[in-house]
């Protein structure tokens, strides 16, 4: 599964939330520059948690949105796990291992579908990673489209001084682009080490007694 990425990540908590975070994790994806875009000035993404403590991701393909293809869930269809979401718009996050060289690739797609897998090293060994099927949300108008993602079994501590990577390919009628914290030379390729390109050190605010 190879992959093409750009965008940016921003991650934001509110500050006025006891004991949880007051940092901001902001990143802008870079495009690859073998897989033209003509239709975004840029794509960003945020990495932050919801009231519970829960990963929360959004990503924002911000141009011309309405050329870019996502096509919503239709009507009465559930959400499910899919192979190959990376052939279209699809936005991708991938966590490396605390220890040794395995690592998490997550997609999520407009249509609410969504796939996971786990590695134990540079693109060996993928099985299919069990977990609670996460909450994708949906906006875009002709300015901006942005994909919310929820993941409820993953809090946002879990990640913390663990390398990852922000990632999305985005589809229009003539292009499909690759966008991501940063590229290897070469083809497009997600998997690749030099993507792990952020590591999150997240700073709480003070637990307050009342």
């Amino acid at each position: 599964m190879t992959r093409s990425a750009c965008g940016a990540l921003r991650a934001e908590i509110p500050a006025s939330v006891p004991g949880r975070y007051n940092s901001s994790m902001r990143q802008t994806l870079v495009r690859h520059p073998d897989t033209p875009c003509t239709a975004l000035e840029r794509v960003e993404a945020e990495l932050g948690a919801d009231e519970r403590g829960a990963l929360r991701l959004r990503y924002a393909l911000i141009g011309d949105a309405e050329r870019v293809i996502a096509a919503p869930a239709a009507p009465g269809a559930r959400p499910q796990r899919r192979d190959e979401l990376w052939r279209r718009t699809c936005c991708e996050l991938f966590v490396h291992d605390a220890v040794g060289g395995g690592y998490r690739e997550y997609n999520f797609a407009p249509s609410g579908d969504w796939a996971a897998y786990r590695f134990t090293g540079y693109r060996a060994g993928s099985v299919s990673l069990e977990m609670v099927a996460p909450r994708i949300e949906l906006e875009r108008s002709s300015r901006d489209l942005a994909l919310t993602v929820t993941l409820s079994d993953h809090p946002l501590d879990a990640l913390e001084r663990r390398r990852i990577g922000m990632a999305c390919i985005v589809e229009t009628p003539t292009e499909l682009s690759c966008w991501a914290l940063a590229h290897a030379p070469g083809r497009p390729d997600f998997h690749h080490p030099r993507g792990f390109a952020m590591t999150p050190a997240l700073e709480r605010t003070a637990d307050v007694d009342r």
